[in-house]
């Protein structure tokens, strides 16, 4: 519960975070943009206004995500710093007051502006030595970003090597900046390929480019057909003529860097504003995804001038646009159940264009959100849609209400097998609590398939849709009984094809016990508590048996997951599937020091780490990262199970004398990197 500011700052600091994660690191936001940024909003505002709760870690003082250990990390030697964000035209006045009135009277007349469109898409640096394309990172927590050479040489656009254009030979040094993107032509293709393959389409194309550039793979990032769009020149060697920001990227597009044409030089604000409306109306025009605009001064020396805070550059800004809202009428109001048995009301909508495509159904999340919205059907509804986020009811017109709209009440039956949909005292969500509901096979051994679970490539959807219909498959086990002659001769089913499937099934038995666990989609048991859970037990045969007690006991499992679990078990049809399993030999054991299906060898398992003061090559948060990646637990605080201190510069005294006072061994930042790496020092 919110009481105090306080609350509020820790509530928000901790959403934030968690949503910056999902959209960093894993590529698949739950929230729009537009929901992400009024929530930083409304952070920042609360730290202006109660600075006594200042945090460094606080998500506001940070940019970006700190990245996934599959890449090597890269130092930038300038900070790749996010925008400060202003989501109206009074705010963007507001903001053009604020910079210019340092400038005199003169420089004020003659200040201009560069009008660029906002791409959504993955901020990356490339860096070129002698005309050699020589590093390429993504932004990263702006100072640590990861290496993506490899996948950046297989983006066309992205010139390789600079060769001299009439009197402008190659600078020693180049650093550029720009925009990783995939254009809406390439993500349809890209969608039919998945399709075809029996694979889940991916949700959209700043996703599908964020996902593509960081495949372990270089040959299925040049499979991607990704895009770049550059915006800025970060370093050059040598004395340059140019001293504004347009200058720099003509310059730029004589070795060949792709540049977008709608930038503009603007004197006037007034003409931002009416650019800011024409992009909003025809944004939908273009082959690629804009989230906005990005207004920044021209003149070099007065950007020096002007410099940045911690977070961000004065000299710049972005206006972000607001997710487009349409009306449209409220036809019904359906169940849909999803993998893990949840219940979640849709809207059946009149079909109507909002967001770039053809909306026809539309969340409204659970019972509590429809009686809250209190909409009917036969209501005139506002619907919004951003980005991949599913198409939402925002809320209904009164005016438009008609007399014989008509309430709805959630269901208490099934609307798939006719069993009870149960709510649980303080739960917002409702359930099934059939575990085979027939309506969620397909979807639960999808997910079973999926990546963050089993990862058996060309068993997607459609192709299970397929097997289920044909009574080849019912359950996870039914999965490792499929053979050579069930298979040959479906349509799309060749030797070369069943062969490759039925390797990619052999292939997955192998996957940690973990992944077995996120794949059985036990209700809240995602994949920390997965990882928890496979850790502290070991195999599969351990788990079946574990008491709550035992579960309760271990750090980060609460009650209501460790009672999931349980009841899980504890069903007759569950514990008879995880037996042949068992028998089946998939998945059963947690692999504990050798690497994981992430690439990454466990070196710290059973060892506690405590971090304090500042690293130079992590963010507090990547650090502690690095360490639950490999096994390792991430303590705030100094006591006897403590395995290692490791202090950054400033360190904290109070934990320096504590691990003294204990005994625990203190180590500085190179030998954490060892720590990392061996699990022990030498």
């Amino acid at each position: 519960m919110i009481n105090t500011p306080k609350d509020e700052i820790d509530s928000l600091r901790a959403r934030i975070s968690h949503h910056a994660w999902l959209y960093y690191h894993l590529d698949s936001p739950e929230i729009s943009d537009f929901e992400y940024d009024q929530m930083l909003k409304r952070l920042i505002e609360l730290e202006q206004a109660y600075p006594e709760f200042y945090d460094p870690k606080s998500p506001s003082q940070l940019i970006g995500g700190a990245g996934f250990e599959l890449f090597k990390p890269v130092v930038h030697e300038i900070p790749m710093m996010s925008l400060d964000n202003v989501f109206s035209l009074e705010e963007l006045q507001g903001y053009f007051h604020r910079v210019t009135r340092s400038f005199s009277e003169r420089e004020q007349e003659e200040l201009k502006w560069v009008f660029e469109l906002k791409i959504d898409g993955l901020a990356i640096s490339v860096v070129y030595r002698h005309g050699m394309l020589v590093t390429a990172a993504t932004r990263g927590n702006g100072r640590v970003g990861e290496d993506v050479t490899a996948n950046v040489l297989a983006i066309s656009s992205i010139p390789k090597t600079l060769a001299a254009h009439g009197s402008s030979s190659p600078p020693d040094l180049l650093e550029v900046r720009g925009e990783v993107y995939m254009r809406k032509e390439a993500f349809a293709r890209l969608n039919q390929a998945q399709v075809k393959a029996g694979q889940p389409p991916f949700a959209n194309p700043r996703n599908s480019a964020a996902g593509s550039l960081r495949q372990k793979d270089p040959r299925i990032t040049a499979k991607r057909e990704l895009s770049f769009w550059t915006y800025q020149l970060a370093r050059v060697s040598g004395d340059q003529p140019f001293t504004s920001h347009l200058e720099s990227l003509r310059y730029l597009e004589q070795f060949g860097f792709p540049v977008n044409p709608n930038i503009k030089l603007i004197s006037r604000q007034e003409d931002i504003f009416a650019e800011i409306s024409n992009w909003d109306a025809k944004r939908h025009d273009l082959d690629y995804e804009i989230d906005g605009a990005v207004i920044k001064i021209d003149d070099l020396r007065l950007r020096d001038r002007l410099g940045s805070t911690a977070r961000a550059p004065r000299w710049a800004i972005a206006y972000k646009l607001a997710p487009e809202e349409r009306e449209t009428k409220l036809l019904n109001i359906e169940v849909s159940i999803g993998k893990s048995g949840k219940a979640t009301p849709f809207a059946v909508l009149e079909p109507v264009l909002v967001g770039g495509s053809t909306v026809s159904r539309a969340t409204l999340h659970n019972e509590d959100q429809v009686r809250l919205k209190g909409v009917r059907v036969g209501d005139t509804v506002i619907v919004r849609k951003a980005g991949d986020v599913i198409p939402e009811v925002m809320r209904y017109v009164p005016e438009l209400r008609p007399p014989d709209a008509k309430e709805w009440h959630f269901p208490s039956i099934c609307p798939l097998c006719g069993s009870p949909l149960e709510r649980k005292p303080g739960e917002s969500d409702t359930y099934c609590v059939n575990f085979y509901c027939e309506g969620r096979i397909v979807q639960r051994l999808a997910h079973f398939c999926s990546r963050s679970a089993l990862d058996i490539e060309g068993l997607g959807e459609s192709r299970i849709s397929l097997f289920v219909d044909e009574g080849l498959i019912s359950s996870p086990p039914d999965i490792f009984r499929l053979h050579y002659s069930q298979l040959i001769g479906f349509e799309g089913f060749g030797n070369k094809s069943v062969t490759a499937l039925l390797a990619a099934i052999e292939d997955a038995k192998s996957r940690s016990l973990s992944r077995l666990l996120v794949g059985l989609a036990i209700r809240h048991v995602g994949e920390g508590a997965a990882r928890a859970l496979a850790r502290r037990f070991g195999s599969l045969f351990e788990l079946m048996k574990a008491s709550l007690e035992q579960m309760n006991a271990i750090d980060g499992i609460g009650e209501k997951i460790s009672e999931s679990v349980r009841e899980f078990f504890d069903d007759p049809k569950s514990f008879k599937m995880c037996e042949e399993l068992l028998e089946l030999g998939v998945a059963i054991y947690e692999p504990l020091n050798e690497a994981g299906e992430d690439g990454i060898a466990k070196t710290l398992v059973g060892k506690v780490i405590v971090i304090t003061g500042t690293l130079s090559g992590y963010t507090r948060e990547a650090a502690e990262e690095a360490v639950t990646q490999r096994g390792g637990k991430a303590s705030s605080s100094v006591s006897k199970k403590t395995s290692f201190l490791v202090a950054g510069d400033s360190p904290g005294a109070s934990k320096v004398a504590k691990a003294e006072q204990l005994a625990v061994p203190i180590v500085d930042e190179e030998k954490f990197l060892e720590l990392l790496r061996l699990g022990e020092l030498s």
